[in-house]
């Protein structure tokens, strides 16, 4: 008895388990042939419906993939261009900053170079007055001298 009531409860499951399927899956549903005699239900209508939409929904996800297919090479094609062009003007960038790096220590050392030139400059102006200075000091000097042998000379 107690199989036989397990058996019946199994069918009973297996019968809701078809009419959910043929409910929620349109595929299983056309297994119905409707009666061309008997007016369309809008309960038919609305699963013809659903039907023409899901096939309408798979039509173009698979356009969509088929896309995406089509598209991908052209993609990774135009990625490996971007990349390429940004190494490329990554290394431009690096290329002009050692350039400007380069220009900066040519301007500095030639600052140096200048200030050079001036100090020297400066020192031997520096060294020319002090000599023109001892010149005439000397020249002065001996002017004194030659002065005081004349007042002697004529002072005798």
């Amino acid at each position: 008895m107690l199989n036989r009531l397990l058996m019946v409860k199994a069918w009973l499951l297996l019968i809701m388990l078809a009419k959910a399927l043929s409910i929620n899956f349109p595929a299983y549903a056309q297994i119905i042939q409707p009666n061309p005699q008997i007016p369309e239900s809008s309960q038919e209508r609305m699963r013809r419906q659903q039907e023409e939409q899901t096939q309408r929904t798979q039509e173009q996800f698979k356009e969509t993939l088929l896309q995406q297919q089509f598209q991908q090479p052209q993609l990774q094609q135009q990625l490996r261009l971007q990349q390429q062009q940004f190494t490329q003007q990554r290394q431009e960038l690096i290329r002009q900053q050692q350039l400007r790096l380069q220009q900066q220590e040519f301007t500095r050392q030639w600052q140096d170079f200048t200030r050079q030139q001036q100090q020297r400059v400066k020192q031997q102006q520096l060294r020319q007055d002090q000599q023109i200075r001892q010149q005439q000091e000397l020249r002065l000097q001996e002017q004194v001298r030659q002065q005081q042998f004349k007042q002697q000379k004529d002072n005798l």
